[in-house]
C-alpha cells in the first residue's frame, strides 16, 4: 500500500514533471547549433573555438523558435551579417546581445518580424555603419553600439540626433573615423547638407459632415531629399493620395462616421530621421440608437443604451407617449463616453408597478435624430402579480391619488415620486372614470336602501298604539 502511495501520490507528479522538464532540454539541446546552448526561452553563443559563422538557428520542428525571448552571442569573430531571414522566425525576441564578434552588416529587414524587441546591445563589432531603418518600426528602449569602428559620414547622423533627443540622461561614448582615420566623437561631428527633413501639411477646415469629400496637401523639404507618405492608421472611408519627391495631396471621398477623431499625418523621412505634420478629422452626423435593452436591476434599476452622433445629441424619454420630467428618482445618466459614442442609462430609485410601460428614447442633433423604443415592467401589481401580461392591472386597477397629480406631473418640472404615473393615453383614463362612475352609482345605492330600511323600521314601531282590526261582539 506505501509502494502504491509513493508512485501515485505527489511524489509520481512531482516526478512526471521532472521528466518533461529533461524531455525539454533535451529537445533543446537538439536543435541547438554547435558552439551555443539553448534551452525553452534562451539561445547563449560564447564559445569562440569552433565558434559559429551565422546567426544561430533551431533546427526546423525540434524546438519553438516563438518562445525564445534572449539570444546571446559573444566571442563569434567569425559571424559578420544578420540575413533578413536570420531572425524572422524568433517573433517572441526581446533581447538581443552580439558583442566582442566579427559582425560587420545588418539586412535593412532584419528585425521586421520582432516586434517585440526591446533591448538590443551591438557593443565592441566590426559596424562601419548602421541605418535608422532596422530599428523604425521598433519600440526600443536600449540600443548600445560603443565600440564599433563608424565611419564618419551622413549615414550615422542619426545615432547622433537620437543621443541628442532620448530622455535619458546616460549618453554612450561614441567615436567614428573621419577621411584621416583619426577618431571624432559622434557629439561632435558636422555633416554638410545632412538635417533632419520637415513636413507642413496644409489643410482646411478639418471638420465635415458625413458622406461629403476633402483633400489635404503636404510640402516636405530637407537635406538629404526626403521621401514622402501618408500615414492614415486604420482610415474606414475610401482615400487615394498623390506624392512626389516634396509634396502630395489626399482625397478622402464619402467620409464614413467611424473616422471621426482619426488622426491622419504626412511623414517625411531621410537618412539622418523624420518629420510628421498630423490633423484630427472631426466628422458631423446624425444620432443612431446603436443599443436599447430592457431594465437591469443593480443598485438602481437601469435602461442601459448606446447613443452615437456628433454634436453630442440631447436626449429625450417618453413613458407611454408623453414626456418623462426626469427628477433625482428618474434620471438619465452617461456612464462611458467615447468621442462620440455614448454609453449610459436610464437610472430609476425603487421603481414600482406604476412605472411599468413603454420607454421610449429619441436623440436629436441638428443633423438629424432617431428613436427607439423598450418596454420595461418592474413588478406586478399588488395582489395581481401577472408577469405575463404586465399592461393587464393597468386597465383594471388605477391609484386615484396618481391620477388626480398625473396633471401636475405632465405639465410641471418638479421632482416626480416614484409611485406617480408620469403618462397615461385616452383609454386609460376612460376606464379610470368608467371605474369611478359606477363605484359612485353602487355607493348611493346603497346609502339609498339603507336609508329605506330605516324609515321602513321606524313606521313599524309606530303602529303598536293603533287598533287594526274592531273587535266582534260575540253572541251569548
Amino acid at each position: 500500500m506505501s509502494s502504491w502511495t509513493r508512485w501515485h501520490g505527489p511524489a509520481m507528479a512531482r516526478f512526471w514533471g521532472f521528466c518533461w522538464l529533461v524531455v525539454g532540454f533535451w529537445r533543446a539541446a537538439l536543435a541547438c547549433p554547435t558552439s551555443c546552448k539553448c534551452t525553452a526561452s534562451r539561445i547563449w553563443c560564447n564559445d569562440p573555438s569552433p565558434g559559429i559563422v551565422a546567426f544561430p538557428r533551431l533546427e526546423p520542428n525540434s524546438a519553438e523558435p516563438e518562445n525564445i525571448t534572449e539570444i546571446f552571442i559573444a566571442n563569434q569573430k567569425r559571424l559578420e551579417i544578420i540575413n533578413e531571414d536570420d531572425v524572422e522566425a524568433y517573433v517572441g525576441l526581446k533581447n538581443l546581445t552580439i558583442v566582442d564578434s566579427g559582425l560587420k552588416f545588418v539586412a535593412y529587414k532584419a528585425f521586421l518580424k520582432n516586434s517585440n524587441l526591446q533591448h538590443i546591445n551591438f557593443t565592441r563589432n566590426k559596424l562601419t555603419s548602421l541605418s535608422r531603418k532596422h530599428f523604425r518600426h521598433l519600440d526600443l528602449s536600449e540600443l548600445i553600439l560603443v565600440g564599433n569602428p563608424f565611419t564618419c559620414s551622413c549615414d550615422i547622423m542619426w545615432i547622433k540626433t537620437l543621443q541628442e533627443t532620448k530622455s535619458s540622461p546616460e549618453t554612450q561614448d561614441l567615436y567614428c573615423l573621419n577621411e584621416s582615420s583619426k577618431n571624432i566623437p559622434l557629439a561632435n561631428l558636422q555633416i554638410p547638407n545632412c538635417g533632419l527633413p520637415s513636413a507642413n501639411l496644409a489643410a482646411p477646415n478639418l471638420t465635415v459632415e458625413e458622406g461629403k469629400s476633402i483633400t489635404l496637401s503636404c510640402i516636405v523639404a530637407g537635406d538629404p531629399l526626403p521621401n514622402m507618405y501618408w500615414d492614415v492608421g486604420n482610415l474606414v472611408s475610401k482615400h487615394m493620395n498623390e506624392t512626389s519627391h516634396t509634396q502630395g495631396s489626399l482625397r478622402i471621398t464619402n467620409i464614413s462616421s467611424d473616422d471621426s477623431g482619426k488622426q491622419i499625418s504626412c511623414v517625411a523621412e531621410n537618412l539622418v530621421g523624420e518629420d510628421q505634420d498630423s490633423v484630427n478629422l472631426t466628422v458631423h452626423f446624425a444620432p443612431t440608437i446603436t443599443f436599447l435593452e430592457s431594465p437591469t436591476s443593480d443598485h438602481h434599476w437601469c435602461i442601459p443604451f448606446t447613443v452615437k452622433g456628433n454634436p453630442k445629441p440631447a436626449l429625450q424619454w417618453f413613458y407611454n407617449g408623453a414626456i418623462l420630467n426626469e427628477s433625482k428618482y428618474i434620471c438619465t445618466k452617461i456612464h462611458v463616453t467615447n468621442h462620440t459614442e455614448y454609453h449610459g442609462c436610464l437610472q430609476l430609485d425603487n421603481p414600482t408597478h406604476m412605472n411599468n410601460g413603454d420607454y421610449t428614447l429619441i436623440a436629436k442633433n441638428e443633423y438629424g435624430k432617431d428613436e427607439r423604443q423598450i418596454s420595461a415592467h418592474f413588478m406586478g401589481w399588488p395582489g395581481i402579480d401577472d408577469g405575463a401580461n404586465p399592461n393587464y392591472p393597468d386597465v383594471l386597477y388605477e391609484d386615484w391619488t396618481a391620477t388626480n397629480d398625473l396633471g401636475d406631473a405632465m405639465n410641471k418640472s418638479y421632482e416626480i415620486p416614484t409611485t406617480i404615473v408620469p403618462g397615461k393615453t385616452s383609454q386609460e383614463r376612460l376606464s379610470v372614470y368608467a371605474v369611478v362612475v359606477i363605484a359612485s352609482v353602487v355607493g348611493f345605492c346603497l346609502l339609498v336602501m339603507l336609508f329605506l330600511l330605516k324609515l321602513a323600521r321606524h313606521s313599524k314601531f309606530g303602529m303598536k298604539g293603533f287598533v287594526l282590526f274592531h273587535k266582534i261582539p260575540l253572541d251569548g
